[in-house]
């Protein structure tokens, strides 16, 4: 239990939750509760709805999202599983806030600010719908990496965010080691930084975050900032080891000394995450590649995506194959395997 800034702050691993579809593009509730089962059963501290790995498009279906949303909601009751829920807002601030009242009457506990779906984005646009919706709902802050339609934030805009009493974190995942390197030293350097949580949303650079600390000087005074969990899309996807591991490594980086062992997980993570992730294809095939997982796997019927732009790229699926065949522990192929039958029952 204990206080959503406490649980953050301790270290979560946070799954971006897929959306289920048949190959024709329907809604496939029983896949739907599979995988927030799946999720329960797996370690993880919560789920993340409505963001990236979701489809942003299924924000322009209000009925869907709200299904999709009370539909996790749900399954992590009837599992008695005590999960840190997070829904993912986009839009400008009226729809913002509406899908923030929306989520949290269904019990969710914070929102991520995706910036897709704005019709006018700047630094000042972002703090003025953050604010907004904070009205509503605790809110995590988010770097967006360029390739699917974020942008740049200076080291002002991080610190305005966090001078808002309402955000609880930051999700920091622009591909990016210098912009990374940013939102750190921004949270490092506020009167906040002992508050927020800094979650790790590198999905090219997990196991790295979680060991590097940020330290800084302050008024003569030394801080340390560090990344004890995240919130990600990879972590779709091999949710139980993602859950070990993030746990292993943020225990060894705490006793000083982090083993080879964890060093070459972070490496394995790395070739997994370029063929889910579609790497060779600039990223064009990302919320694809991980219903196609899902789908080798089992767990889903189709790696079917609301718009038809999502696919997976030509030779991505073949990839994939060989990553669950090379990497199976990482990917969960025997947790899935003995238990699938029952999470779809």
């Amino acid at each position: 239990m204990g206080t959503l800034q406490g649980r953050l702050q301790a270290g979560v691993s946070i799954p971006a939750h897929p959306l289920a579809l048949d190959a024709d593009g329907r809604f496939d509730e029983r896949a739907q509760t599979a995988l927030t089962r799946y999720y329960a059963e797996s370690g993880v501290d919560g789920v993340a709805v409505g963001v990236h790995t979701t489809q942003f498009d299924v924000h322009e279906d209000r009925g869907l999202l709200g299904t999709v949303w009370a539909g996790a909601a749900e399954s992590a009751d009837r599992a008695d599983w005590d999960a840190v829920l997070v829904a993912g807002l986009v839009g400008d601030v009226r729809q913002a806030v509406e899908e923030a009242e929306l989520a949290a009457g269904l019990g969710y506990d914070a929102v991520l600010l995706c910036p897709w779906g704005m019709t006018e984005r700047t630094e000042q646009s972002l703090l003025e719908r953050a604010a907004a919706v904070g009205e509503v709902l605790p809110t995590i802050g988010f770097y967006l990496q360029d390739d699917v339609g974020g942008m740049r934030l200076g080291r002002s805009y991080w610190a305005s965010l966090l001078d808002q009493p309402s955000t609880v974190a930051v999700k920091a995942a622009p591909f990016d080691r210098y912009r990374t390197n940013d939102v750190a030293r921004a949270l490092a350097e506020h009167d906040r930084w002992n508050e927020v949580a800094l979650l790790t949303g590198n999905d090219d650079a997990i196991v790295h975050d979680l060991v590097t600390p940020t330290r800084v000087t302050v008024g003569g005074q030394q801080r340390e900032v560090r990344i004890r969990g995240g919130l990600l899309g990879q972590w779709a996807v091999g949710a139980r080891a993602a859950a070990r591991l993030r746990a292993r490594a943020v225990a060894e980086a705490d006793a000083g000394s982090v083993s080879l062992s964890t060093l070459a997980s972070a490496s394995d993570l790395v070739e997994v995450n370029a063929a889910v992730f579609d790497v060779l294809g600039g990223f064009a095939g990302c919320v694809a590649g991980v219903n196609e997982v899902l789908r080798q796997q089992g767990l889903l019927q189709s790696s079917t995506c609301l718009s038809s732009q999502e696919r997976v790229s030509p030779g991505q699926s073949e990839l994939i194959a060989e990553v669950l065949t090379g990497f199976p522990d990482l990917l969960d192929q025997h947790f899935v395997a003995e238990n699938r039958d029952r999470w779809l029952a």
